[in-house]
């Protein structure tokens, strides 16, 4: 018998969860041995073990590359609160540290994230090498990503809400966008080109499970998609300093905010795309806000508008 890496996952055959399955190569051919999750757990040698793993070499190129991430047209989700937020249908592979899943085997949501995904365990210390956090959780997946055109964020709705975002380069930035943006209703994101990877794990984390609900484009030109939604009748505010305030704008049902760079601002094409220029009143001697805030701001008023109305 020709041993192989042994992996973790829920038995579809059985036909309920808590039910598992192992694998093994004899001869050429995958086998299932059957047993009890606790069972197949406290086998050892079913247990990642060595930082030296394909599998785990694999994910830690995962963390690092977003050319991987594109070629394999998948990203990393960690933590037990995204795992909760996962769509089930979107996990290729799930990995747990041995403390995490005694710990959270019984959840329901771990046990269907593994019906249909490759499964398997770590040591707590090959896992704390894969984990892109300083206080690990033992949790981790492999997911597959999200893909939409124009079209698809383009719905015949009476009110629509949208935020486009040149070149956006701060994980930590982008992340809270695609979260207020959520909380805030707006209907979906446009990343313009040298905006940070939305599938950077800080990002993932950041966007605390909306990067599942917020639809996004990642554009190849932006200006050609701003094109687009004003052809949809979407009236396009470029958050600007030269803008007129904030405060003094009455929004249209469709609209569009363009975000610039955190240092630079929008650049001068795409501001040129604006209907009309915005500007967030500022008090003392702040010169500028950045672009989550900005966004958070902006998406926030035209919500208050909105609610006001009714």
């Amino acid at each position: 018998m020709v041993k192989t890496e042994y992996c973790l996952g829920m038995c579809k055959s059985g036909g309920r969860y808590g039910q598992t399955m192992k694998m093994c190569l004899v001869q050429g051919r995958r086998k299932r041995l059957s047993g009890t999750i606790s069972e197949i757990l406290n086998e050892k040698r079913n247990v990642i073990t060595s930082n030296s793993n394909p599998k785990v070499k694999m994910l830690n190129k995962l963390n690092k590359d977003s050319k991987l991430r594109k070629e394999k047209d998948v990203f990393i989700v960690e933590g037990i609160r995204m795992f909760r937020e996962i769509p089930i249908d979107s996990v290729k592979e799930v990995y747990m540290s041995e403390s995490a899943f005694e710990q959270y085997r019984d959840e329901n949501i771990v046990q269907k994230l593994c019906d249909d995904a490759e499964f398997a365990v770590m040591s707590d210390s090959v896992f704390v090498g894969v984990s892109q956090t300083k206080s690990p959780q033992g949790c981790l997946a492999v997911v597959r990503c999200r893909h939409y055109d124009m079209k698809d964020i383009m719905p015949d709705d009476k009110t629509l809400t949208y935020l486009v975002l040149d070149t956006i380069q701060d994980p930590g930035n982008m992340g809270t966008i695609f979260r207020s943006a959520e909380a805030a209703g707006v209907t979906a994101l446009v990343l313009g080109p040298g905006s940070c990877d939305p599938y950077n794990p800080k990002v993932v984390r950041s966007t605390m499970g909306a990067i599942f609900r917020v639809p996004f484009v990642q554009s190849e030109d932006l200006v050609k998609s701003v094109e687009q939604l004003k052809q949809k009748g979407v009236l396009v505010y470029g958050a600007h300093l030269d803008g007129e305030e904030l405060y003094d704008t009455v929004f249209s049902d469709k609209i569009a905010f363009l975000i610039g760079n955190e240092g630079n601002g929008l650049s001068d094409e795409v501001a040129a795309t604006s209907d009309r220029l915005l500007r967030i009143p500022m008090e003392g001697k702040v010169e500028s806000l950045n672009a989550a805030i900005s966004a958070t701001l902006l998406s926030y008023e035209a919500m208050r508008q909105r609610k006001s109305c009714k």
